[in-house]
């Protein structure tokens, strides 16, 4: 049975792997979409950098958490998160697994999720071939400024897991959000991934008309004005770089924490070891058009 969700609905899973599928409608005027994950403690932040996995970072270091390559489907364009909860559920320094989506904002200047149709995440169990979605839910702006939305989180809830379907979004992108999370990001790095070469838009995709707003942005953090090169549907991801010496982070951090979305989880000794070298690759900063 499918759950149609609503904003802030909530359901419990009982599947030992899910896989949390973000799809859209393409065509003219619409941007890409990219699908992140965010393994974050019972603090509302992540442990280290490598606990984002996103486009240039496709697979947690645990293998728990990784990104697949993107897909075009009869139904729409898909972006895809795999989060294996059995294993998930030995880390108890792990409270929830957060799937965001964030856009190419570079490649289509102005762009916000107001220029996004049909957006929405499917929740699979992924130990089930051909399956109905667990859950669906239709996620919409709320202001039509967001570069960056929260589509739900996978949190603990006793001995098991839940669902929850939050549409929390953000004008300052992917790095305004990774960074309300404890990410750090080093300002010099992401300019310089900002030259890298980019693919060719997606089908069917072209330049938006000037976006629309609807009510008044959140506040967050001015962004920088980049973003960097993005894999090609169906192409494998360009792997991490090799461990290098940690980058001193100048990038202000924002002094608030992500509202903690599940219910408090007691403590727990840290059951994951973060790679003191770990490197986070080449973000680039993202252009918000105010």
């Amino acid at each position: 049975m499918t759950h149609a969700m609503l904003k802030g609905a909530n359901v419990p899973l009982d599947a030992s792997a899910v896989r949390a599928v973000l799809r859209w409608t393409p065509g003219p005027g619409i941007p890409d979409v990219d699908a992140s994950a965010l393994l974050v403690g019972s603090d509302g932040r992540v442990r280290a950098d490598e606990d984002f996995v996103f486009y240039n970072h496709v697979r947690h270091p645990s293998g728990l958490v990784r990104k697949l390559s993107k897909k075009r489907i009869p139904e729409g364009n898909t972006d895809t998160v795999v989060a294996d909860l059995s294993s998930l559920a030995l880390d108890a320094s792990v409270d929830r697994v957060v799937v965001a989506a964030s856009l190419d904002v570079e490649s289509f200047e102005g762009a916000t999720f107001e220029h996004v149709r049909d957006l929405r995440i499917l929740l699979y169990d992924a130990t089930v071939a051909g399956a109905e979605p667990l859950a669906v839910f239709d996620v919409k702006p709320e202001t039509g400024e967001e570069t960056a939305v929260i589509c739900g989180e996978v949190y603990r809830r006793g001995e098991g897991w839940k669902f929850r379907a939050v549409g929390q979004g953000y004008p300052t992108g992917l790095i305004g959000l990774a960074t309300q999370f404890g990410v750090s990001v080093d300002e010099s790095e992401a300019a310089e991934g900002a030259d890298a070469a980019r693919p060719e838009p997606a089908e069917g995709a072209g330049s938006p008309s000037a976006p629309s707003p609807a009510g008044e942005p959140v506040t967050q953090a001015a962004p920088p004005t980049s973003s960097p090169a993005r894999p090609a549907y169906g192409y494998p991801h360009p792997a991490p770089p090799q461990p290098q010496s940690p980058p001193a982070y100048g990038y202000p951090q924002s002094a608030s924490t992500q509202p903690a979305y599940g219910y408090p989880q007691p403590a727990a000794a840290a059951a994951h070891a973060p790679d003191p070298n770990f490197r986070l690759p080449p973000m680039g900063p993202q252009f918000i058009r105010g």
